[in-house]
């Protein structure tokens, strides 16, 4: 039997080996290899991507993962000449996908040109190696996606740079206004958009003149503002008025700049508004005795403004462990360094879920960790009994806990005392009987009494433990 008389339908069983001939053999039929372009080895689908006789649909299916293969298939040459739009056969990932290959051809290039699926165009706008010509009717496609993309290009011509900044779409406008080559008119032009975007993106150039600077200060938009707000280089005069605007997002903004007066960080504290107070919140030169002050602030916006800082002082971040929001106290109750007094504030939450995290620390001591160990939650006491720090004395407590997890937890620990373990041995619980079993120090009187225990589990884990 040759490849050709194959089942199509049983072709993706073939083993590998099997299948690589199969697809690499002459006369391979169409239909055969139809069906070995499903084969889950990736080698065999290259090959029928490779192979002439391969169908062009199927060749488009392979395009998006073999587009190298579908290029050098010798095929091709025919194809496109029975099919002259061979490639708007083929999904827009393949196409995509050829697109992203090194020397792509000009045939190529043209037929993504006419691909009707706006993605296509989108991709083969960005890419590097376009003749003017393509670029021209790119940048007069119906699709604001392949405009936006032609003006992201380097090297445009003035000629195409001011047709894009005319576009009837704001976010080819915007593309055109963040290009470092614009035009000082087109800056200006730009400043006076119709769209908030598209202003904003004037907003952040590095090179906005001073007179678009007032223009834009005059906006009546506060995303424009508040970009603004955020330059170094802003007049004096024009800060001042937008650190007193009437909207927050404008006023925190302000407050963002490098170099704010004093008499503004002062003001900032008592504002209204707790977009503001987070601003001020934000900025590295905030001294410790401000911070400790946002610390208690009513607003969570401002606390939760301060856990973004690795500066904070101790008492900002005991105050924040006396914070409403569980949250926030979980953030600092995972935090490194916490002082004695902030862990001692911690200990004593009324959430057990802080008091759980709290018993995992590294850095609690064996005091600490016994007072965990007495807890209500019966979480909080199982963690502390998976604590490395917890004292042989504290262990013999937990191993004779009420709560079976918090048993089995203890019956784990290298440190308990060899004492609790004849107990735990016998205790009622499965679970607390396998963890014993799983101890690599028992006395050969435990490992007796466990090798005839109920359950299998237990005895299987003895055996492993004794290989």
């Amino acid at each position: 039997m040759t490849f050709s008389d194959l089942d199509p339908r049983t072709l993706t069983i073939l083993s590998v080996e099997e299948a690589r001939e199969a697809a690499s053999a002459p006369r391979a039929t169409a239909e055969s290899l139809s069906g070995l372009s499903a084969h889950p080895d990736s080698r065999v689908r290259a090959l029928v991507a490779r192979h002439p006789n391969t169908p062009v649909d199927v060749l488009g299916l392979l395009a998006a993962d073999y587009p190298a293969e579908i290029l050098n298939n010798p095929g091709l040459p025919l194809m496109r000449l029975a099919r002259p739009g061979l490639l708007g056969s083929f999904p827009a990932e393949g196409v995509v996908a050829l697109l992203g290959l090194p020397g792509v051809p000009a045939w190529v290039l043209d037929s993504a040109l006419r691909h009707e699926d706006y993605t296509v165009r989108t991709a083969l706008a960005g890419h590097p190696d376009l003749s003017d010509e393509r670029i021209t009717a790119l940048a007069q496609d119906a699709g604001w996606q392949v405009r936006e993309a032609v003006a992201r290009r380097p090297g445009l011509s003035a000629a195409l740079v001011r047709q894009l900044a005319a576009d009837d779409d704001y976010d080819v406008r915007k593309a055109v206004a963040l290009r470092p080559d614009l035009p000082g008119d087109a800056i200006r032009e730009l400043a006076s958009d119709l769209h908030g975007l598209v202003r904003s993106s004037v907003a952040r150039r590095l090179d906005l003149p001073l007179d678009c600077m007032l223009t834009l200060a005059a906006d009546d938009d506060a995303d424009v503002l508040a970009t603004l707000a955020r330059r170094v280089d802003l007049p004096r005069n024009v800060r001042s008025w937008l650190a007193t605007h009437e909207s927050d997002v404008v006023r925190a903004a302000a407050l963002q700049a490098w170099s704010v007066p004093a008499e503004w960080l002062a003001r900032a504290e008592h504002d209204a508004d707790p977009e503001v107070r987070a601003a001020l919140a934000r900025r590295p030169d905030a001294d410790p005795a401000l911070l400790e002050r946002l610390a208690e602030d009513e607003s969570e916006t401002v606390r939760r403004a301060l856990l973004e800082r690795n500066d904070l002082p101790d008492g900002a971040v005991l105050a924040l462990a006396r914070s409403p929001e569980q949250d926030i106290r979980l953030q600092v109750a995972s935090a490194e360094g916490l002082s004695a007094e902030v862990l001692d504030v911690l200990l004593t939450d009324h959430d057990p879920a802080i008091r759980t995290l709290l018993a995992v620390r590294p850095d609690l001591n064996a005091d600490q960790l016994s007072r965990l160990a007495e807890d209500e939650s019966a979480d909080v006491r199982r963690a502390a009994a998976y604590a490395a720090r917890v004292s042989p004395a504290t262990l013999a407590r937990l191993a004779l806990d009420s709560n079976a997890g918090v048993r089995r937890a203890a019956a784990r620990h290298p440190q308990l005392p060899p004492d609790s373990l004849p107990a735990l041995a016998a205790d009622p619980d499965d679970g607390v009987r396998l963890a014993v079993a799983g101890r690599a120090d028992l006395s050969p009187a435990l490992r007796a009494q466990l090798a005839e225990d109920p359950d299998a589990s237990v005895r299987t884990e003895l055996d492993a433990q004794a290989t």
